[in-house]
């Protein structure tokens, strides 16, 4: 009888990474360094967005547990069976591959890494209650350390290589709402004009990065009340004369997330609109100009509600103005110690990426009724920031159709 092992590893094929290796050697450098700081012996990863940012591995979970170890000497990706050698490919460092001839075997790939009655650090905000009574029993640790706060500030400082991936992705977002502005005709439905910007990018993205893989590219593209919150996905209404219209494009590469998001009118705007859309464009203007080093989150964001309670719009605000860019998606991991919200005192510093996306929605029945938001992206520099954003904003371009 053919044995079945627990786990095993299965490479081959040429490694395919976003960055050179360099890359994730002065990330696991940068960890290790908080693991030494924290008394970690291993590093037990199971989200989506660290288990990237330090291997470069992108996980399709579908119901299995992924995992990455960083010890003192190694960095280890656990991945499942079905994958093969995929994740092995796209990973820098080691890679196990688990099987599912007998429960938990996931567990028992990560043990042979980590060792039993070690200091293991965790991610406080990811491992679920089930997983995390595994990772006690199998391991059996000496203590735990939630080392996810660590990372994520780790994470919000970005290096040379990350930053030209996230100017590639803005680039490429502009690409696709250019295509969006081409699409857009009274009695065209939202669905035809998301993929045009969808698809526009996807080729985009391959131009750019021929040695990619190539997923979860997408678009948001809401007309009329639709606009009203800022995740409202696609549907299939048409558009009509003077509909407000919000445009959302979501390039997605290798992990990193960037976007673009204008406010639209087709073919005309009411006055009572037009009032509104230009307040939230001064807005927009205004808060670009305070994104610069020493300031803080906290203190843009009370800047930006004094100038909307000065026109008394404030109310109409939905939720905080920007926040950083990197390894992040609609699905999986945030910056959240990054975001221009009230409760939030991180200091920006040279190196940080972030967004202006203030938004109002005046509601049905209202003078301007709609939701008005326009996105940027904004490298913090030594001596202020750096907008690589390029789609223009406002009615003199976006009065189209």
């Amino acid at each position: 009888m053919t044995e079945r092992p627990q786990f095993y590893r299965f490479h081959q094929g040429d490694r395919v990474l976003p960055f050179a290796a360099s890359e994730y050697d002065a990330r696991l450098k940068g960890l290790r360094k908080i693991m030494a700081d924290q008394g970690v012996d291993a590093a037990v990863f199971t989200s989506m967005h660290n288990i990237s940012y330090y291997s470069g591995f992108l996980y399709c979970s579908f119901g299995r547990p992924y995992g990455l170890v960083v010890t003192a000497t190694e960095s280890v990706t656990i991945s499942a069976g079905i994958d093969a050698a995929q994740p092995w490919r796209r990973c820098h460092g080691d890679n196990i591959t688990y099987t599912d001839w007998q429960r938990d075997n996931y567990w028992r790939a990560i043990l042979s890494v980590t060792g039993a009655g070690k200091v293991i650090g965790y991610e406080g905000d990811h491992l679920t209650l089930v997983q995390s009574d595994k990772l006690s029993h199998f391991l059996q640790p000496k203590s735990r350390i939630d080392i996810a706060p660590a990372t994520m500030r780790q994470r919000m400082h970005k290096s040379a290589a990350e930053l030209d991936m996230i100017r590639a992705g803005a680039a490429t977002a502009d690409v696709g709402g250019f295509a969006i502005r081409d699409a857009i005709i009274a009695g065209t439905r939202e669905i035809d004009v998301a993929m045009a910007g969808r698809d526009a990018m996807e080729a985009e993205i391959a131009r750019r990065f021929p040695e990619a893989e190539y997923r979860d590219t997408w678009v948001w593209f809401q007309s009329g009340i639709n606009t009203d919150g800022a995740h409202n996905p696609v549907t299939a209404r048409q558009l009509k004369v003077g509909d407000i219209l919000s445009l959302n494009t979501f390039p997605m590469i290798s992990g990193y997330y960037t976007a673009l998001e204008r406010t639209m009118f087709v073919r005309e705007v009411d006055d009572a609109s037009l009032k509104i859309w230009e307040a939230n464009v001064a807005a927009h203007e205004y808060g670009m100009s305070l994104l610069k080093p020493g300031a803080s989150c906290a203190e843009v964001t009370a800047k930006i509600n004094d100038f909307f309670e000065e026109r008394q719009l404030l109310q109409y605000r939905t939720f905080g103005y920007g926040h950083s860019f990197g390894v992040l998606s609609h699905y999986y991991g945030r910056e959240a110690g990054l975001e221009l919200r009230e409760d939030i005192d991180t200091v920006l510093e040279p190196g940080m990426v972030i967004s202006m996306e203030p938004m109002l929605t005046i509601p049905e029945g209202k003078p301007g009724a709609g939701g008005y938001r326009e996105h940027d992206i904004l490298i913090i520099t030594e001596d202020g920031n750096e907008d690589i954003t390029k789609y223009p904003y406002g009615p003199e371009f976006n009065v189209v159709g």
